[in-house]
């Protein structure tokens, strides 16, 4: 069969046809046959049937949900009787668990701002205010808070931690100011840990150093981070807990040589490209194996690659002027050269900051719909609701269905056991996985 189509004018490839989901309901429509020979006029026997598939959507549904709690009466002794009223995911609310996780999904995960919401569930027949909305957005963060604290707990127990931060526009009177939203992941999956990856947001009015030490005041470990000079303080030697060990970003390193290359067409920029993609070459290899596989391939491939990129800097350092950007370029990597050769000695770290980045990403994306955090509330909640997301999407678990099976069984589950309910302990209720 031909594979391209006449469009306007333009030949275009049909996209390569897949097999269609097979969990996926199927509704037959059987067309109705001639009831004699379109020939000859005799009987016609059925000899098989074609079947094409075409995939199809049905619009959501909404419903109301009535909960019937019958009264009772005691013949004998007058007394009156009735089961008790269910609970709710938020006070006096009227939104069910799966709408609630409709609403915090679509506005935090895809991007989707309530007043957008709003105009969608309106030509659907449902008049939702945005008022509303963000009342419920507001109370079912505050009913999740127990799982975010969880998070956290989880996240700041680990050995090694990624740490980055994002700025958030944030409305105030006649304008926006530049608040900032903070992230810091576990993730040791690269050196084959078996601990579940998660990560947790911050919010501030602005963006001192005393916000990420109050952040990270119960943790000491290895920290990934970018150059950020409100970090220093957290790499003292007489700090209490403990000492947080600075493991810099090979990444930040990169990219100010890479847009030299790019925008400029430095030679030596070029080269220190070609030299730091060598390194990263060797950690795809070695991606997911035990960290001492990964420190006995470094001290055999990477060392002596860093040993002459070292030599090779300081070189080219000498031939620049200072005031040259390739000779900023370099001065970053140097001045930072011990933080960013960690790596080589200890395989539980990375060669990047990228799992911090990857996190953000999603923020990122969603300034450009959501323009703004309506209040310094608004952007705390924003992290409350960014850290369940990205845990669950770390977690390959889906973050709507998630989210609706825990906003259901929350207020009535007990305290003590609230781990059950975090991305990698929960499982999904069978209706759900019946449906998926």
């Amino acid at each position: 069969a031909n594979d391209t189509v006449r469009v306007r004018g333009f030949d275009r490839k049909t996209p390569a046809r897949r097999p269609l989901p097979e969990h996926l309901p199927r509704e037959r429509i059987v067309h109705p046959a001639p009831s004699a020979c379109p020939c000859c006029g005799g009987a016609l026997r059925k000899l098989g049937e074609d079947v094409t598939e075409t995939l199809e959507v049905v619009p959501r549904q909404w419903k109301v949900i009535q909960h019937v709690r019958e009264k009772f009466t005691c013949r004998a002794c007058e007394a009156i009787t009735q089961p008790p009223a269910p609970s709710h995911p938020i006070a006096r609310g009227r939104a069910g668990p799966a709408l609630l996780a409709h609403v915090l999904v679509s506005k935090y995960g895809l991007h989707l701002p309530l007043n957008r919401q709003s105009a969608a569930y309106a030509r659907e027949g449902i008049d939702l205010d945005v008022s509303t909305l963000a009342d419920w957005v507001g109370a079912a963060a505050a009913t999740l808070m127990p799982l975010v604290e969880a998070l956290r707990t989880h996240v700041f127990a680990a050995a090694r931690i990624h740490a980055d931060d994002t700025p958030v526009p944030v409305l105030a009177k006649g304008k926006t100011r530049t608040g900032r939203l903070w992230t810091y992941v576990r993730d040791d999956r690269p050196f084959g840990g078996h601990d579940p990856p998660a990560a947790v947001f911050f919010y501030s009015r602005d963006r001192t150093g005393d916000h990420p030490q109050q952040h990270l005041a119960r943790f000491a470990g290895l920290m990934q981070a970018d150059a950020y000079a409100g970090f220093n303080r957290l790499y003292a030697a007489g700090r209490k807990p403990g000492p947080i060990t600075e493991a810099a970003c090979w990444a930040h390193a990169r990219r100010k040589f890479f847009e030299l290359a790019r925008i400029k067409k430095a030679p030596i920029a070029i080269e220190a490209v070609k030299r730091i993609d060598a390194l990263f070459e060797i950690e795809r290899d070695i991606n997911g194996a035990s960290a001492d596989e990964r420190r006995r391939v470094r001290d055999q491939q990477s060392r002596p690659l860093i040993a002459e990129l070292h030599a090779w800097l300081r070189g080219e350092r000498t031939k620049l002027s200072a005031k040259s950007e390739t000779a900023k370029a370099i001065d970053y990597a140097l001045k930072r050269w011990t933080a960013l050769t960690r790596f080589l000695d200890d395989g539980r770290l990375c060669l990047s900051n990228n799992a911090a980045e990857r996190a953000l990403r999603g923020i990122a994306v969603g300034r450009h719909n959501w323009t703004f955090a309506g209040s310094d509330e608004g952007g705390r909640r924003a992290a409350a609701v960014y850290s369940l997301i990205e845990t669950a999407k770390l977690n390959d678990i889906d973050p709507q269905a998630w989210l609706a099976d825990v906003l259901a069984r929350l207020p009535d589950h007990p305290a003590r056991r609230i781990h059950d309910l975090l991305p990698w302990n929960w499982k999904a209720p069978a209706s759900a996985a019946a449906a998926a």
